[in-house]
């Protein structure tokens, strides 16, 4: 299972309520069929910016939209699986690791950029549609520095 799908699905099980313990997440997770070390499950638990209360691990409180969506940010998951940019006219076509393409179109979409009208994710491609030209040409270059 993918990284991207591993943190999904500890998403998940926070979204259910607190979590008491590392522990205790290996256990849920094992029971998903995912046997997570320790280090790995310390680094997506801190990824993730879950919050350690007195009650266990929860979601932190605030207005960000990515974690509302339980989506990493953009900025991470365009870093880690967008491969190429190619703009077309008003259009944007994003080339991405197999498997990637819909994460990433749903953060993009959940930005509500003014140059993003919409997304269509396959498996390993996005295809983003811009209001005009200039529009999709800024969006590339925003991604491009997104990949620097």
């Amino acid at each position: 299972m993918t990284k991207l799908a591993r943190q999904q699905a500890i998403l998940e099980i926070a979204r259910q309520g607190p979590i008491g313990s590392q522990e205790g997440l290996q256990r849920l997770l094992a029971k998903r069929g995912l046997d997570v070390g320790q280090a790995t499950l310390s680094r997506d638990l801190r990824e993730l910016a879950l919050v350690k209360t007195v009650h266990g691990y929860t979601l932190p409180r605030g207005n960000g939209h990515q974690l509302e969506a339980g989506l990493p940010s953009v900025e991470r998951l365009v870093r880690e699986f967008v491969q190429s940019i190619r703009p077309a006219q008003n259009l944007i076509v994003l080339k991405t690791a197999v498997g990637s393409a819909q994460p990433v179109a749903a953060a993009l979409d959940a930005q509500a950029w003014l140059e993003v009208v919409g997304t269509i994710a396959g498996d390993d491609a996005i295809l983003i549609v811009s209001p005009d030209k200039k529009a999709a040409n800024r969006l590339a270059q925003r991604i491009r520095e997104m990949l620097a």
